[in-house]
Formats: C-alpha cells, structure tokens, sequence
C-alpha cells in the first residue's frame, strides 16, 4: 500500500506539468522508475538545485542565477530598446530570430482576470520603472496574439504611451491567435521587421 501511495504521488507531481494528463505521467512515471532511474535521480536534482539556485533577474524579471543575468550585463546590446514578452520561452524565440540585439522585460504572464492575473502579477510597476530609465528610447511590444495578450498589450500602451514613451507592436507576421514558442525563427523575425508604432486608442480594436 506504501508503493503504491508514493506512485500515485509522484504520477500526480508529473502531472503539474503542461500538457501532460493522467496516461501520460503514468508513463513518465513507470519509464523513470524501471528503465531510467539514473535519469530520475538527474531530473530530480535538477529541479532542486534550479529552485533554490534561481532568481528573478532584478532588470528584466527574467530567471537568472544571478541579480543581473547575463543579457541584461551584455553592454553589446541596445539599451534603447526593449522586448515586452509573456514567457521566458517567448525570450528564447525572439533571440533564436537572430534579429533583435535590444532588452527585455519578461511579464511572466499576461492580463487574464478569469485566471486572477491582474497588472500586480504581470509586474507592470517595475515595467514602467523599467522602460522610464532614460534610456529606452521604444518598447517592443511582443505579447502573444491570443484575446489575453492584446489586452495586455493595450494595457501596456496606455500606460507607456501617457509617459511619452514610443510603444511599438509586432507586425501580424505572426499568426492570430498564435504563441511565440510555436512561430518559425524566419517568421518572427519579419514580424519584428515589421513592427509599426501604436497609439492607445488602436490596441482598444
């Protein structure tokens, strides 16, 4: 009865993972207990270590091991611009692209009241310190072209906008309703390409 609690328990713990159901995390499950245990002891150190070892970049809200992470130090990178993103995956397109060499302020999420993530939760306060440091002469934004991420993108402009500072949008290279992690290197990059200035009243359509 022991074994099988502790079973159960970690099929359950699989599951907290995206897309991964009950059938799925049985088989996580059983492949990590009978043919991969030196995986399972890998990926459970893993996970120990990134949880006590990771932070939030104090810049750009990214995870980083340090205060400041790396892209944020680059002094290579230009610091007028500024990448507005949901996700840290959405971080990793964008440089995949090859084709933006600005900052970054990772939202870790979008405006969905349904999911009772309000402006506190997507840090909008340090965004607008952010993006208000004399430096950054246009924000990028490059939310997701779900109904969440042009809300958040609107939110975003009025904000920005009102502090007379240039707020622009990715072109709809990218498909609607699409999320960055899932569009081609080739195509976000014209995306980017693309991108034209916004004013508040446009992201309201």
């Amino acid at each position: 009865m022991k074994g099988a609690n502790l079973l159960d328990e970690l099929v359950q713990a699989l599951r907290v993972l995206p897309g991964v159901g009950p059938k799925s995390a049985a088989r996580m499950a059983y492949h990590l207990l009978q043919h991969d245990r030196r995986g399972a002891d890998r990926l459970g150190a893993a996970i120990s270590q990134a949880l006590s070892g990771l932070r939030h970049c104090s810049l750009c809200n990214d995870f980083s091991e340090t205060d400041i992470c790396r892209l944020c130090s680059d002094t290579g990178r230009d610091a007028g611009l500024l990448a507005v993103v949901e996700m840290p995956t959405d971080l990793i397109m964008l440089e995949q692209s090859r084709s933006y060499n600005g900052l970054y302020f990772v939202l870790m999420g979008r405006l969905s009241p349904l999911d009772g993530m309000g402006p506190h939760d997507i840090h909008l306060e340090r965004l607008i310190a952010r993006a208000s440091n004399g430096k950054v002469r246009e924000v990028i934004l490059a939310t997701n072209f779900t109904m969440e991420g042009e809300a958040t993108a609107h939110a975003i402009t009025e904000l920005l906008s009102a502090r007379g500072i240039g707020v622009s949008r990715l072109a709809r290279g990218v498909p609607l309703g699409g999320e960055l992690e899932h569009v081609d290197p080739g195509t976000l990059a014209q995306a980017l390409a693309d991108r034209r200035q916004l004013h508040a009243a446009e992201t309201a359509a």
